[in-house]
């Protein structure tokens, strides 16, 4: 297990081109985009294609919404035969233990080498409510799984991995304006656990960000651990209400809906916050990047990514 203040750069080379960049000091900027209901992966691959070379690597969502998708680590080896790096997003929700082993050693075997761990939407969520959710595994006990496969070369069992099993390891998170005393146990964990990078729900309030930012500095988390945080080109005053009510743990101040609501054109608008925040956030110590989703309005994403220029700025370590 590593610990908190050494560096994982320091132990390995570096698994992928996304880690190679964030370790870097590079601000990078991640996608995402979700499977088809089809087996034919045309569509999938023609809406990852305009983020090739913007965004530093996409990701693949697994089961989204609790619902059947093209097998994201399926969708994940398109995008590498494209010249994409993938972030594959692993749950808990839907394998047991022997088969999320299978799934990352064929991840690692198809090229994928970002896996992003998480738990999974409750099926009662999604449009089968009476499937059985498995949950073997929550989303530490995975992180801490994979994080031996990786370092140790060994399944659970002990069984040995033959040949080179690479992963940079990522979780979630819930930013928060963190009150007097926070210590941010969740992330020491994950950290603890394994976890590389970490990317965020939707937080649209700067100020929160700072200051949570600055309390991951303070506490040694961050830069050491990969801080991305969510934000989106809100495509209208309709989807910030519905983000900001529905989406648990998204912050997004009353100030921006506002905006988005007095534009002549809220699409637009919703772009230009992002582009602003987009620039802001690569000025924060202890951020090393932003995960934009857009699944409305995918095609603002390589425009707002292009359009903010941080891509193209280096940072000072």
């Amino acid at each position: 297990m590593t610990p908190l203040n050494e560096s994982r750069a320091s132990v390995t080379p570096a698994a992928s081109t996304l880690q190679r960049r964030l370790d870097e000091g590079r601000f990078c900027v991640t996608a995402e985009v979700t499977p088809p209901v089809a087996a034919d992966p045309a569509d999938f691959i023609a809406r990852a294609l305009p983020l090739k070379g913007v965004a530093a690597a996409v990701n693949v969502t697994d089961g989204a919404g609790a619902k059947s998708h093209l097998a994201s680590i399926a969708a994940a080896h398109f995008l590498v035969q494209n010249g994409i790096e993938p972030i594959l997003q692993m749950t808990c929700r839907d394998r047991n233990r022997i088969a999320l082993q299978s799934d990352l050693l064929g991840a690692v075997a198809l090229g994928v080498r970002n896996v992003l761990i998480l738990g999974g939407d409750d099926p009662k969520a999604g449009d089968q409510p009476e499937a059985k959710a498995v949950f073997d595994l929550d989303s530490r006990t995975l992180l801490a799984m994979a994080q031996k496969m990786r370092r140790e070369h060994k399944l659970l069992p002990g069984t040995k991995i033959k040949g080179g099993f690479d992963l940079f390891l990522g979780a979630a998170d819930l930013p928060t304006d963190p009150p007097p005393g926070w210590d941010a146990k969740g992330l020491k964990g994950k950290a603890e656990s394994g976890a590389d990078f970490i990317q965020t729900q939707f937080c649209m309030d700067i100020g929160v960000v700072r200051r949570y930012a600055a309390r991951l500095v303070e506490l040694g988390l961050a830069p050491r651990l990969k801080i991305l945080i969510g934000i989106a080109p809100i495509p209208s005053v309709r989807s910030a209400h519905w983000m900001k009510e529905k989406l648990f743990g998204t912050i997004i101040p009353d100030a921006i809906v506002e905006r988005i609501e007095k534009a002549t054109d809220a699409r637009a608008e919703g772009k230009r916050i992002c582009i602003e925040l987009l620039q802001q956030l690569a000025e924060i110590p202890g951020i090393s990047g932003a995960h934009v989703m857009a699944p409305l309005n995918p095609s603002d994403v390589p425009e707002v990514i292009a359009a903010s220029g941080v891509t193209t700025k280096q940072r000072a370590l």
